[in-house]
């Protein structure tokens, strides 16, 4: 799939005027009434539409910069979702961009001034990753319960707006008659209203359906991050549904912790390993690794294995894993590890003790 920008043609710092600009000109180049029977222009346009709903939007521009187009795969999106709507719904959407008295604006809707489609609510749910899945990525199965159209709902036109879905005002005032137009507060905007509510729905004839959507988990993600699945939320009356949510929350390690990229953790070693240095087997997110510890090691020293950290999101390469070492100090000995100590104490302890400058 190319890269949004590409097709676009324009640069990852572009601004929302530069995007416009560049959608409205691939638009009005690929428009179907200017390629009639060209499936190929068809193609460009559907794609030049699908990127625009991305970066045109600073959510899904910010998801997009992060994880790529798998931020929306297999959500109903995407290029998938694009190729199945008709032009209608692209026009709908974006034609607005060619408002004003732009001569362009009449290839859009036959010239009605086009608004974006009302959508169902949005949901939002939080999944639990391990540090396993991401540096590995992979898959989750959530239940999701939602909002959806009861069979054999009927609705007719509202009386209020008399089914435009807005309502225009008139007040006077000493400059003369004033006129605003706002949402109908009866149909809320879609110009009708339930007729027949089917059994076991609610007054809107919305059912509540459980569902079991599959989650990719992008390699990389980090605690915090999300990512939107389209058109997986709640469904209005019109059947078009909002979007899904997904925040991801990192599970708790038994001895890792994160920082950046980086696993840290802390390494206990006995005295005599710290003295002498030894080639220890350590364990790693995927499995163990060999470290070396060197002879005369001392407390809190930091021991990097590179490479073995969290890879870095929609980047090359991975972090580190950082061992911090610590050394631990017998509380008990026998009477022959005694006699060694005393030993070793006896002839050290004439080279006294020394005092150091103490550095943050």
């Amino acid at each position: 799939m190319r890269d949004y920008y590409d097709i676009l043609g324009i640069s990852k710092n572009s601004n929302e005027t530069e995007i416009k600009r560049a959608y409205r000109k691939i638009a009005m180049k690929y428009h179907p009434d200017r390629n009639p029977d060209n499936k190929e222009a068809e193609k460009k346009f559907k794609e030049a539409a699908e990127a625009y709903s991305v970066l045109s939007d600073l959510s899904k521009r910010q998801q997009y910069d992060q994880f790529g187009h798998s931020a929306f795969n297999g959500m109903g999106g995407g290029q998938a979702g694009f190729n199945s709507m008709n032009m209608e719904d692209i026009f709908s959407q974006f034609g607005d961009i060619f408002g004003g008295n732009n001569p362009f604006e009449a290839f859009f809707s036959g010239g009605r001034a086009a608004s974006r489609a009302r959508t169902g609510g949005d949901v939002k749910v939080k999944i639990k990753v391990t540090y396993a899945e991401i540096v590995n990525g992979g898959s989750k199965k959530i239940k999701l319960k939602k909002l959806k159209l009861a069979n054999g709902a009927t609705f007719t036109n509202c009386s209020m707006c008399g089914g435009s879905g807005q309502v225009t005002r008139v007040t006077n005032s000493f400059l003369g008659q004033m006129r605003s137009t706002s949402i109908c507060p009866k149909c809320k905007g879609y110009g009708k209203v339930i007729d027949h509510i089917p059994s076991g729905s609610d007054k809107n004839g919305m059912v509540k359906v459980e569902e079991t959507i599959k989650i990719n988990i992008p390699v990389g993600v980090e605690n915090g991050n999300y990512m939107t699945l389209e058109s997986q939320g709640h469904e209005d009356i019109n059947k078009t549904s909002g979007d899904l949510y997904v925040f991801f929350e990192e599970e708790v390690h038994e001895y890792f912790s994160r920082y950046g990229d980086d696993l840290l953790f802390q390494v206990r070693i006995g005295f005599s390993q710290a003295v002498f240095g030894d080639k220890i087997e350590v364990p790693t997110i995927n499995g163990k690794a060999s470290l070396k510890i060197p002879a005369g090691i001392e407390p809190g020293q930091i021991l990097r294995i590179r490479g073995k950290g969290f890879p870095r999101l929609r980047k090359s390469g991975r972090g580190d894993q950082l061992m911090k070492i610590q050394i631990d100090i017998p509380k008990k000995l026998s009477s022959d590890e005694k006699k060694i100590i005393k030993d070793y104490h006896d002839i050290t302890a004439n080279k006294g003790i020394n005092f150091e400058k103490f550095d943050d």
